[in-house]
């Protein structure tokens, strides 16, 4: 783009927005106190943009035909801060492009993506959209036409000059196994190429669609009509470098790279050694089930209409998977786990659930969470995602040996692994992690009727641990006296740092963990027992009894 070329954009048309911008431009709100002052800044200009399919704000020029250079001062200097900055504040990542007159006069051009099908994008909390010279707030009757919109089957759609003689044998073969063995029908692999391609919907009036060409279409077809239908997968002697060490780019028919795919990850695949008492075994860092359904979620979630293509970045002990396109619709971090997700290419997703490489649809992030914490490692970690890109982190280290030992002992025990869902095994992880109050009533019930969790800290209490069983095998105890060692260790830490504390000092200490009553609860229950109290009303402040060297001597006393 030349300051030329913009000169001849129409701002409704060309979806460009031009402000002279001199100087004291406003990146977000600033003093302003009403919204609609507020809205009308950098910010407020990027999701108006970005809600109307994507375009330009250009600072440096006056926004009346003949348009003239005025030169801005916006960000100069600091442009890799401003994009950081919008991508920080609204997950969109913009890219500024500065162009300099004859006169050396600056323009700035930012270039806002559109927002992904059926999302708003908000400015703190409005939707925005401009009108003329200004921005508005947008309408009921808007919001609900974008909400409602649908994400197109991009794998439904039929790929032009893909034929039937650009299909791979050993893909379509495996298709035909795969399916006869989930379906339990063995004459589906006497079926021509043809009849399985019809039956599946793969063929439709003798034209081929894009999830067959990524199911099934040679190496040199796809890299010729779908090049970012290539995974890449990254090797890094550590988690934190940039470069990587070594690069595997895999374009072949879905049917046969994945198991390309898990072979190159397994060549650097590692093991956990367990040796804890009687139990000595290995779990490996990467487990397949885990990290084949990771792959194939990221390939039939993505976005194909995005030019990027999915990456696999492993480590020693770590893998990340990067996929173009945000979560589907409907889907956010907070309801990751429990929503049924509608998947972006649905023919495709459908033919991974009927030959039995994916889990029925929308339920992959719940087998990822259920193994991964039943091998006793971190959760998932799905932060870093935003609207245009989703990336799952998994960490192969076993974080806690005890926890999967008390899960395995409990599989062999009830001979069913059926028995604890997703949902249980998180929150037996909660527990564990002692946030019972995120575990669902329905849940706490479930694992109190097999035992697997008891009350923590009398009859009256809402709090719960792990039965006795996990304490032994990490050869701790949950707690001493009625009281959690964990409480008890965060008290230690805040008075042996200053000697005294205030309540408020205490609950800030327990965040979430338990609410501003619970926390007094228990400091008042530990009066007299190890801590004295001085002062009143705002002024009281707390200390020991007498001089405690650790937790554990702090433990020691309450167990006399």
């Amino acid at each position: 783009m030349t300051i030329a070329q913009l000169s001849y954009l129409k701002e409704s048309e060309d979806k460009v927005e031009f402000k002279e911008a001199k100087n004291n431009f406003p990146f977000e709100g600033g003093s302003h106190k009403e919204q609609s002052d507020r809205r009308k800044c950098f910010l407020g200009y990027v999701v108006a943009l970005s809600n109307e399919g994507g375009g330009m704000l250009v600072f440096g020029m006056t926004d009346k035909e003949p348009r003239n250079v005025v030169g801005s001062d916006f960000a100069n200097g600091k442009i890799g801060n401003l994009e950081d900055e919008v991508y920080k504040r609204l997950n969109v990542r913009v890219h500024c492009q500065e162009l300099f007159d004859e006169k050396n006069s600056r323009v700035l051009v930012t270039h806002i993506p559109t927002r992904p099908p059926a999302r708003l994008m908000k400015y703190e909390g409005v939707a925005l959209m401009r009108t003329g010279d200004s921005l508005r707030n947008m309408s009921d009757d808007e919001m609900f036409k974008i909400l409602s919109e649908q994400e197109p089957d991009f794998s439904a759609k039929i790929c032009e000059n893909f034929s039937i003689d650009k299909i791979d044998v050993d893909a379509i073969t495996i298709l035909k196994e795969k399916y006869a063995q989930k379906q339990k029908n063995k004459a589906f692999l006497q079926a021509t190429t043809e009849q399985a391609l019809i039956d599946l919907g793969l063929m439709i009036d003798g034209r081929l669609t894009y999830a067959a060409l990524i199911l099934l279409g040679k190496s040199e077809v796809l890299k010729q009509l779908l090049p970012n239908a290539q995974v890449n997968i990254e090797y890094r002697n550590r988690e934190d470098q940039i470069p990587f060490d070594k690069r595997y780019p895999i374009i072949n028919p879905l049917f046969k790279a994945i198991d390309e795919i898990w072979e190159i990850i397994q060549l650097r695949n590692s093991d956990n050694k367990i040796n804890q008492g009687a139990y000595i075994f290995d779990v490996p860092y990467l487990n397949e089930e885990v990290i084949r359904e990771a792959v194939l979620n990221a390939i039939a979630h993505r976005d194909y209409t995005i030019s990027s293509e999915v990456v696999i970045k492993q480590s020693p002990e770590s893998l990340r998977v990067l996929n173009p396109g945000g979560f589907p619709k409907g889907v956010t971090l907070d309801n990751l786990i429990r929503i049924n997700s509608t998947p972006r290419s649905r023919l495709l997703t459908e033919i991974l659930e009927k030959t039995g490489l994916v889990e029925r649809s929308g339920q992959g992030v719940d087998k990822i969470y259920r193994i991964t914490l039943n091998e006793g490692k971190s959760e998932p970690d799905y932060t870093k995602s935003d609207l245009f890109q989703v990336e799952l982190y998994l960490n192969g280290k076993m974080e806690d040996k005890a926890f999967h030992i008390f899960i395995r002992n409990f599989y062999e025990r009830v001979q069913n692994e059926d028995l604890l869902g997703p949902h249980d095994v998180i929150g037996l992880f909660n527990i564990k992690e002692n946030k019972s109050e995120k575990v669902d009533k329905e849940i706490i019930q479930k694992l109190e009727d097999l035992q697997l969790i008891k009350k923590s800290g009398g009859i009256a209490s809402n709090r719960y641990v792990l039965n006795d069983e996990y304490y032994e095998l990490k050869n701790s105890k949950a707690e001493v006296a009625g009281f959690r060692i964990n409480d008890l260790s965060i008290i230690y830490t805040i008075l042996n740092k200053n000697g005294i504390a205030k309540m408020g000092d205490f609950v800030k200490a327990f965040d979430k963990d338990l609410t501003r009553d619970q926390v007094r609860y228990l400091i008042e229950q530990l009066m007299g027992i190890v801590l004295n109290k001085s002062g009143e009303g705002r002024a009281t402040e707390y200390s020991f009894i007498k001089e405690f060297k650790s937790v554990d001597d702090l433990i020691n006393h309450l167990a006399k």
